[in-house]
């Protein structure tokens, strides 16, 4: 989820610096900030928010360290988002237009449009008219996808958003402590909304605009989307990294069929067959007439003799027996509609495992179905 965005800057001229913005302890993030900084020969450095601060407020906290470089724009993304980011286009049409912000859009079908932020764009200068997060009532099915390109000066709007909240908590303050108390409970003053604070006031002041897409987009809301995600990127692959995609007939490699990624460091047998949608990692064993579709297996993951894994995701040191089969229906947006195993989890020779989520360092014994193994 976070390599794809980070992959997609690369193709910024002059990039000089990327930020990783979150909560996760800065230990979880070090090898993999070292690793990719190393593979795209660019500085990648993760910043810790202390406390929450908003999608807005966030940026503003590290104001300083983002702007120590005197970058002309500020690129943000987010990372629960896959698309094709067409980033240096979307640089390009915002130096045309020439306001604060520029935000991709997409047209979504009318139904699904209120999951997301709605907005109105002026269909002849792209600006952004109107702007609300998930809606009641159907406003457009033009949304808001998460992926933003602003000049510096969406730091002095940020700064105004504080101003006015500190104002308003100081007046209530003044006129009722109380009220002043459990309102600053649930939005604390410094906690700034990049949709409700900055893109639905700025909306028709010729400060924000819009750039559509018409390639792919999705959200990453539950596990499961992460394998429709996945087959998503692997089809790019076909247009953008060709020599990322496996081959083979079955001979002297394993059978391929549709969009299949293997790390160069996994052994696949000749025997087994994989595909569509199949994603392999570092260091995974596949053993003769072994059968994946639509999975992503982890690394160091270990997979015996004629077993079947599909709509599934298999975590790290995992360990599938012989003739096993790990396998769901398929339904992204359901619960259990995607198998995952966690890290360490031994699935026994014959065992099947059904619409189920396991939680690490299980082993599987008997016949699973729709169940949580904690």
């Amino acid at each position: 989820m976070v390599h794809h965005p980070i992959s997609a800057c690369k193709k910024i001229p002059n990039l000089a610096q990327i930020f990783l913005l979150g909560f996760y302890e800065e230990r979880e993030f070090a090898l993999y900030v070292s690793s990719i900084s190393n593979e795209l020969k660019l500085p990648v450095r993760y910043l810790k928010e202390d406390k929450p601060h908003g999608s807005a407020g966030g940026l503003y906290y590290f104001r300083d360290i983002i702007m120590e470089d005197c970058p002309s724009h500020i690129f943000l993304l987010n990372c629960d988002v896959c698309c094709s980011f067409p980033l240096p286009s979307m640089l390009d049409a915002h130096k045309r237009y020439g306001g604060m912000g520029t935000m991709l859009v997409i047209k979504v079908s009318a139904e699904s449009a209120n999951q997301f932020g709605e907005l109105v764009s002026d269909p002849t200068t792209n600006e952004l008219l109107h702007y609300t997060e998930k809606p009641e009532t159907f406003v457009s099915d033009l949304i808001n996808c998460g992926v933003y390109v602003f000049t510096p000066d969406i730091f002095t709007a940020i700064h105004d958003v504080y101003i006015n909240q500190e104002g308003r908590a100081n007046l209530r303050r003044v006129s009722n402590f109380e009220t002043f108390q459990s309102a600053t409970r649930t939005i604390p003053v410094d906690f700034v909304r990049l949709d409700q604070d900055i893109l639905s006031p700025l909306a028709g002041k010729k400060q924000l605009y819009t750039y559509e897409t018409t390639d792919f987009w999705e959200q990453i809301k539950t596990p499961g989307m992460s394998l429709k995600c996945s087959e998503l990127y692997l089809a790019q692959f076909r247009y953008t990294s060709l020599d990322l995609l496996a081959s083979g007939d079955g001979k002297k490699k394993a059978t391929i069929v549709g969009d299949v990624y293997i790390h160069p460091s996994a052994k696949v047998h000749p025997s087994a067959k994989l595909g569509p949608n199949v994603s392999i990692s570092a260091n995974v064993r596949v053993g003769a007439g072994v059968r994946l579709s639509s999975c992503i297996i982890l690394d160091d993951v270990e997979i015996k003799e004629n077993a079947f894994v599909t709509n599934s995701i298999i975590g790290w040191k995992s360990s599938l027996g012989r003739w096993s089969h790990v396998q769901a229906d398929g339904n992204y947006d359901s619960k259990l509609g995607t198998t995952i195993l966690g890290e360490a989890v031994t699935v026994e020779d014959e065992v099947v495992v059904f619409n189920c989520i396991v939680l690490p360092n299980k082993t599987l014994n008997v016949r699973v179905q729709e169940e949580i193994i904690l």
